[in-house]
């Protein structure tokens, strides 16, 4: 046979053995899977490339919302915002992914361009995929965002500023405390705030820049707000007036009805009646006490200013009311005292002594209306059920509630008083 027949006659015997396999049934099954397989291995390839990008990915978002937390803060104690987002970075990236960083306070766009609390952080990183390589002529780029600032958390009217290891904020005895808004402390004590024994606390939020336990005797739906930003002292601008002239001492002994008038005194000790005529009380290292059988009245905007002239601070006083008093007394709602009931200045010695803790009582027919300030030190509020303490607000070093108080504290409308602003740190973007 010649050469080209024999090739001839090969191809027919090829054609004829095809044309029986494909009407051969038998082995269909290898044949399906033998077309299939480049399509299970591509699924499984593109499979393990989404698994693999989804996890960078999530490691990636999450080191960007950490560094925009830690900008914040940083911001927040005064450290530079890029220095803090980096040292974020570098002390908690555990999954060994370098990056590129981008950091922006305020954001360069968005809505929270004009905030100059907002820190933006977007990491970036190239990263080679096993399957998808293979088709992709560049390596794709995974890319996180993250937008933190400072937002409103709450209104507060019991605020705390103790700063150091110590419990800002304590509900103690059979104390229950019904606040109407929230309370906050800068307490870094990891119990910043705590409410014990048959203490009922109605108050949220409770902010702490510390840890809060958690207890039964905070109230139901309570919001708490651990390892929250410090908050501002809302009177640090306010300064004391500088005490002049003579400064005399008030005695008003049982049985006696008085009225005084603005100015300057020494201690100012009250077991009758007294009416204060509105204004500034100056008590030039003096204090204010006042008797369970004395009535007090100041509603028309009466200020206590406790200050000394000196530069002994041990001068300065303190204030103990007792919880037989009746003591009706309303801030100014305007001039430089504007809220404020009682004012000490924050140069007074702290401690843990009766000298420099403030007890803060009074009967059922008390009320009390603006704010009591005592930065530096303690104060002790033993509240009487009943007590009308409208738009009450207490700002000190450390508060605590103890006894059979009860307060229900709420701001009319009109009242011209108002609770305090909080914040925390949130993720916004």
């Amino acid at each position: 046979m010649l050469p080209n027949a024999h090739r001839l006659g090969g191809i027919q015997m090829m054609i004829r053995f095809m044309k029986r396999l494909w009407r051969d049934r038998r082995g269909n099954a290898l044949v399906i899977a033998g077309a299939a397989l480049p399509l299970l291995v591509g699924s499984a390839g593109l499979a393990t490339d989404t698994i693999q990008w989804t996890m960078w990915k999530r490691q990636l978002q999450r080191a960007a919302d950490s560094g925009a937390f830690a900008g914040v803060y940083g911001k927040i104690q005064g450290q530079v915002v890029t220095d803090a987002v980096n040292r974020d970075l570098f002390h908690n990236n555990k999954v060994g992914i370098n990056t590129t960083v981008s950091t922006e306070n305020s954001p360069s766009s968005g809505p929270y361009a004009v905030d100059p609390n907002a820190v933006r952080v977007t990491l970036s990183v190239q990263k080679r995929l096993g399957f998808s390589a293979i088709f992709m002529s560049t390596v794709p780029t995974i890319t996180a965002t993250a937008t933190a600032t400072i937002v409103p958390n709450g209104e507060y009217c019991v605020i705390s500023l103790e700063n150091t290891s110590v419990t800002g904020i304590a509900a103690t005895g059979n104390a229950t405390v019904d606040m109407g808004c929230g309370m906050a402390t800068n307490s870094t004590s990891l119990t910043a705030a705590v409410a014990t024994g048959g203490s009922a606390v109605l108050a949220s939020p409770i902010g702490a820049v510390g840890g809060i336990n958690s207890s039964n005797n905070w109230g139901p739906n309570t919001v708490l707000l651990p390892f929250s930003p410090a908050q501002n002292d809302p009177f640090a601008s306010v300064t004391p007036t500088t005490p002049t002239g003579s400064c005399p001492n008030v005695n008003v002994g049982p049985n006696t009805t008085v009225t005084l008038n603005p100015g300057c005194y020494g201690n100012m000790t009250f077991q009758g009646t007294v009416h204060l005529n509105p204004g500034v009380y100056v008590l030039d290292g003096g204090s204010l006490k006042i008797n369970a059988q004395a009535k007090v009245y100041g509603m028309g905007g009466v200020t206590f200013v406790l200050t000394t002239r000196t530069n002994n601070a041990s001068q300065i006083g303190n204030v103990d009311i007792n919880g037989g008093a009746e003591v009706q007394l309303t801030a100014p709602d305007s001039g430089p005292y504007k809220g404020l009931i009682i004012y000490q200045d924050r140069r007074a010695v702290d401690g843990n002594n009766a000298n420099t803790t403030n007890l803060i009582n009074g009967n059922s027919n008390s009320i009390y209306h603006g704010s009591f300030y005592f930065p530096n030190q303690k104060t002790t509020f033993n509240g009487t059920s009943g007590m009308q303490t409208e738009c009450m607000q207490l700002v000190a070093r450390r508060v605590e509630f103890s006894g059979n108080t009860n307060i229900q504290n709420s701001c009319p409308p009109g009242s011209g008083s108002k609770s305090f602003q909080g914040r925390s740190v949130r993720l916004v973007g």
